[in-house]
Parts: C-alpha cells; structure tokens; sequence
C-alpha cells in the first residue's frame, strides 16, 4: 500500500510503501508518549525505507532518545532517529541502523485513510503514564514490554499482508 504523509504545517510531505499498514500497535513508553504527545501512547506502522521520498526534507530535523540503563543509570543516545518537522514538531517517523531495511511512520502523521485493525497490541505498558486509561477491545493482546510477534508477523497470522504491489 502507498502511504502518504506530511507534517501539520505542511512543509515536509513524504511517501513510501508499506506491506503492513494496519495501526496496531500502541506504544506506551515514555520516548513515544513524549515525543509524539498522542493519549499516552503512539502508534507506528512498517514501511520499506528504500521507497521514502520527502519533499521538505530541509525542515526536518532528526532526534536520538536518550536512554538511561536501569542497572547502572548511565544514559546514552538511542541509534534510532526520530525525524520531525522543524517548522512545527510534528513527530513524522523513526529510523533504526539495525534494521536499515524498514522505516516507521507514524500512524498520526499519515494522511492516506489506513485499514482498521480487528486486534490491537498494547506494548511496553510497564512505562505506562499512571494517567492514561487503557481502553481495550475485547481480542487485544498486552505486553509489559515488547511481544515476540513483529509487525509483520502479526499481518501474517491475521491474513492482512498487502497484495496491491
């Protein structure tokens, strides 16, 4: 599925494509509550990061999540980059070196209407804000951390892998 995608202000617009384009998974950890701001939680999708193309590209400006080790306490940079528009904050996708095959768009900053997903993951609901309210359907799965199942897992056992290439 072709995703597209821009920013609030409208200065940074951007496409690719996405075999796993169902909002399923919703984020609860701290780096996405505070960077994205959204319920407590934000919500990635999967795309192929060879097919990005960016018009704005000079408003956006890249973050690395500073990570505190719960052993030792010493904080160091995230690898992953979290880019967003300069112009107005919009949290737009992250990026990860590990994984330099995939990219992961926001769900709130793409502007193509996405499936609804029948299930919901609710993942790293041990850093959960004590304020936000978890409103589960009634096959939703919860992690304390991170599920086993990858995004595209998920699309596979629920039949939902895109075929419109």
């Amino acid at each position: 599925m072709l995703l597209e995608g821009s920013c609030q202000c409208g200065a940074v617009r951007f496409s690719l494509r996405s075999a796993h384009p169902y909002p399923f998974n919703l984020c609860y950890c701290s780096i996405c509550r505070k960077t994205a701001g959204g319920g407590g939680y934000a919500i990635n999708l999967s795309g192929e990061s060879d097919t990005l193309d960016v018009k704005g590209r000079e408003h956006i400006t890249v973050y690395h999540a500073r990570l505190r080790d719960p052993v030792t306490g010493e904080v160091k940079e995230s690898t992953g980059e979290r880019s967003f528009c300069s112009v107005c904050g919009s949290m737009l996708w992250v990026w990860a070196p590990e994984w330099p095959e995939l990219i992961h768009p926001f769900a709130s900053a793409i502007d193509t209407p996405l499936p609804v997903p029948p299930e919901r993951t609710h993942l790293m609901l041990a850093s959960k804000a004590p304020w936000v309210t978890v409103r589960p359907d009634p096959r939703d799965k919860f992690f304390d951390g991170y599920p086993d199942e990858s995004i595209a897992a998920w699309h596979q056992r629920l039949g939902l892998e895109d075929s419109d290439d």
